[in-house]
């Protein structure tokens, strides 16, 4: 089992920047690809970015240029820089955990993000 702790969600002015921060624990070692994915109110979850264990990243075209993914293997852990906000990403962001052996995703529980205009 993995489990999954974010944090750094709040609340900032449009234009902004927030980092979130997800920390795994348990079986990490299976542990392939994490990634950020987010939920509006009445939209569905979509995916913002992943990051492999190898460092490879793909990001929604709608973030490009805006926020990085950076991963730190040796902490298990993976954030997500946002900058320049604005109220279109709004949303409940999860961090996710592949483990392909395990045939297994994990999420975590979610940290809410509000972008004022």
């Amino acid at each position: 089992q993995v489990q999954l702790v974010e944090s750094g969600g709040g609340l900032v002015q449009a234009g902004g920047s927030l980092r979130l921060s997800c920390a795994a624990s348990g079986s990490t070692f299976f542990i392939d690809r994490m990634g950020w994915y987010r939920q509006a109110p009445g939209s569905q979850r979509e995916l913002v970015a992943t990051i492999s264990k190898a460092f490879s990243t793909s990001y929604a075209d709608s973030v490009k240029g805006r926020f990085t993914i950076i991963r730190d293997n040796a902490k298990n852990t993976v954030y997500l820089q946002m900058n320049s906000l604005n109220p279109e990403d709004a949303a409940v962001y999860y961090c996710n955990a592949n483990a392909p052996s395990l045939r297994q995703d994990y999420w975590g529980q979610g940290t809410q993000v509000t972008v004022s205009s």
